[in-house]
């Protein structure tokens, strides 16, 4: 695999979008089937409280940890996707705009900082699951960038949507995109010039998800 001090542009900005593209994953299989794979929701979840990795996908623990983003935005990317990849993509659009939104909020940034340090604290010493970070990461999600004017609006199985459980996870997984979208428009992502670049960004996460080998 390659070393993470030698990844192209291209390639961090791939592991960055990926990340977006597994919460987008993760939020539509949870609102439409009420499962998640515990594995990727976790390296989602905890992407959260890298506030200094080293590179790009240290944020997710490694290149492992967005695997299934990776895949992924590969399909989604491909000409002729089927429903699932559509669906996905849709997510992924909306929490790149999302994102923009709350890139103009300076104070609500902040609040968001400070309450993810805190909620790391608690995560570090208190939590004995995930389920309990995506509560803590729901509220600091519900109390600001779900105030804003944009909104996404996640469809599925209203018997699934209506599980406060559920709920929680998906509000964190939102965040954690927009976490991932962040890192990605650092990095010089730019939804026009994915536009323009789909095909390689496309072959570039197909690459990254081979090498890591069968799942």
């Amino acid at each position: 695999m390659t070393s993470p001090q030698l990844r192209t542009v291209l390639e961090n900005q791939t592991i960055a979008l990926a990340g977006v593209a597994q919460a987008a994953r993760i939020v539509d299989q949870l609102s439409r089937t009420g499962t998640y794979p515990l594995e990727f929701l976790e390296a989602s979840v905890h992407s959260l409280f890298s506030f200094d990795a080293p590179d790009v996908e240290s944020v997710f623990g490694n290149v492992q940890g967005v695997r299934l983003g990776l895949q992924n935005l590969a399909a989604g990317l491909a000409s002729g996707g089927d429903e699932t990849s559509a669906s996905m993509m849709r997510y992924l659009f909306a929490i790149l705009h999302l994102e923009r939104k709350f890139a103009g909020q300076t104070a609500m940034q902040q609040v968001v900082h400070s309450r993810l340090q805190h909620t790391q604290y608690k995560a570090t010493h208190f939590a004995s699951h995930v389920n309990d970070i995506c509560h803590s990461v729901a509220a600091i999600y519900g109390d600001t960038l779900s105030q804003l004017s944009f909104r996404i609006k996640v469809t599925g199985s209203a018997q699934h949507l209506q599980n406060d459980n559920n709920a929680d996870i998906i509000r964190a997984l939102l965040l954690a995109g927009v976490r991932a979208a962040h890192l990605w428009r650092q990095l010089g992502g730019q939804r026009w010039r994915l536009a323009l670049q789909r095909s390689a960004v496309r072959q570039t996460a197909a690459t990254l998800s081979r090498e890591l080998g069968a799942p």
